[in-house]
Formats: structure tokens, sequence, C-alpha cells
């Protein structure tokens, strides 16, 4: 298992593709894995990319230090991590809570930063979506893991994926008891803290926003907040697909980032 140690804490990471190709960073959601939540991009992207998927601190098979986490920090531990892989500089991209990682990446690492795609992502937390992750916190700090599920999953994904899947969301619920709820709630209080927007004009690389159109929770008017603040900045609909696009959507969610990456090259 590939474990680096980074800033005093042991991050989970997996390369793949091509070792000559330019490198592609996936930052995870909030409570995605790196092992497993990209089965539906890997194989494309890496047909063309070296691949670097990782688990960030407080996330899946990486340390869960007690301590506070922020988006700075995260972008540090990444920016170790691929000095450590001796990666000069790479695609950052990031959905969710990753999305937000990779802003704060561009911000701190401009010179590392080949070019940024942000998928179902914010640069501000308004009050109705401080209001919904409050929820979710309540949901960890009361330990309870069917609760957390019933209170995440209407958000997460389209009412006709949860409808078409129902097995998956079954199993779903028996590994949610398996998650590390401080570890979570750390995540959540570091995504409180988040605010980008009026920074935002400082990030100068190509940029490529994605979103699905049934995203309720970060949906399309957080993201023509960003597509509008990043200078040529372009932004992509995902029609019928909720938060997770990635997992709804997966083909024009993988042609679109591999479009966008061969349009800039």
């Amino acid at each position: 298992m590939p474990i680096a140690k980074i800033n005093g804490v042991n991050l989970y990471y997996e390369l793949h593709g091509p070792e000559s190709a330019p490198v592609l960073v996936l930052n995870n959601g909030l409570i995605m894995s790196a092992a497993t939540s990209w089965v539906l991009q890997t194989a494309a992207l890496s047909r063309h990319y070296r691949l670097l998927q990782y688990d960030c601190r407080g996330q899946g098979q990486s340390d869960h230090p007690a301590e506070p986490y922020s988006m700075e920090l995260h972008a540090d531990d990444l920016a170790a991590l691929l000095k450590e892989l001796a990666i000069d500089s790479a695609h950052i991209a990031g959905i969710s809570y990753g999305g937000e990682v990779a802003q704060a990446f561009a911000l701190k690492y401009p010179a590392k930063t080949l070019s940024l795609i942000l998928i179902d992502t914010v640069s501000e937390v308004g009050p109705e979506l401080r209001l919904v992750i409050e929820s979710w916190v309540d949901m960890l700090k009361a330990q309870d893991p069917l609760g957390f599920f019933h209170a995440t999953v209407p958000w997460n994904f389209s009412p006709a994926w949860v409808a078409a899947n129902t097995p998956i969301l079954e199993d779903a619920k028996e590994r949610y008891k398996s998650l590390d709820f401080q570890a979570v709630v750390n995540l959540c209080e570091a995504f409180f803290r988040l605010d980008f927007t009026a920074r935002l004009s400082e990030i100068k690389v190509p940029t490529c926003i994605v979103v699905g159109e049934l995203d309720l929770i970060k949906g399309p008017p957080y993201a023509r907040i960003i597509k509008d603040a990043i200078p040529q900045a372009e932004l992509h609909l995902i029609d019928g697909a909720g938060h997770a696009s990635c997992w709804e959507r997966p083909q024009e969610f993988n042609t679109i980032i591999l479009g966008f990456l061969a349009k800039i090259a």
C-alpha cells in the first residue's frame, strides 16, 4: 500500500498511467476514498495522464490527526506530496471538498498548477449551505451513522440515481458505520472557514468548472460565482446529474475533463 510521510502524517496515494505523461491530481470529496471513489474515471483518464489519487489528512486510508484541518493545510500537504513524488507541477482537479482544496492549492502554489478543474464545488459558504452541513455535523457528533446517511444522501444524488441504485445505497449504510466521525467533523469545520471568492481573480491558469444540473448543495449558482470570478474560466453543466456527477454521468464527466485538458495542452 503506497504511503508517504507528509508534514508529519501518513498519506495514502495511488499512481496510474504512463510515467512520462503529464500529471493529473484528483482531490476527493468529503467521504470519498482514493482507492474506491474514482473507479469510473481511473481507466479513462490514466490512458492519457499520470493520475495521482490520494486521501488528504482525515480521509480514507491516510492518517486522521486530531488537530484542526484547513484548506491551506491540505494544500501544503499536496505540495509536499508532489515534491516527495518528484512532480514539479500538475493539473489539479477536485470534486466538492476536493475542489475547495484545489482552489487553495492554486492560490498558494500557482507555479505548481498547470490547470484547475473544479467540480461541484464552492468558493464560499452561503447560509443555506452552512445549515445543511451543520445538520451533518449534528449527526456525526451524535455518532449516528444511519442519521448521517439519511442527512447526506438526498443532497449528494439526483432522485433518478437514488431510485435506480437502491442496492448500492443499502450497502453504503454499512460503510457509514465504519466512518471516523470526528475526522469528518474536522473536515466539515475546515469547510466552514472557506472564503475564496474575493481572491479567485488571482488564478490565471486555464480553469474548467463542472457542475451537475441537479446538484442541490453546491450547484449551478455556486459554479457561476466561480465562473464570474476566474478570468477566462469555462463552465460545463452536466444534464440530469446531482452532486456526485462523477458517479452519475461518468462518460460525460470524463469526456469534459479529457476535452478540456486536450484543448489546453
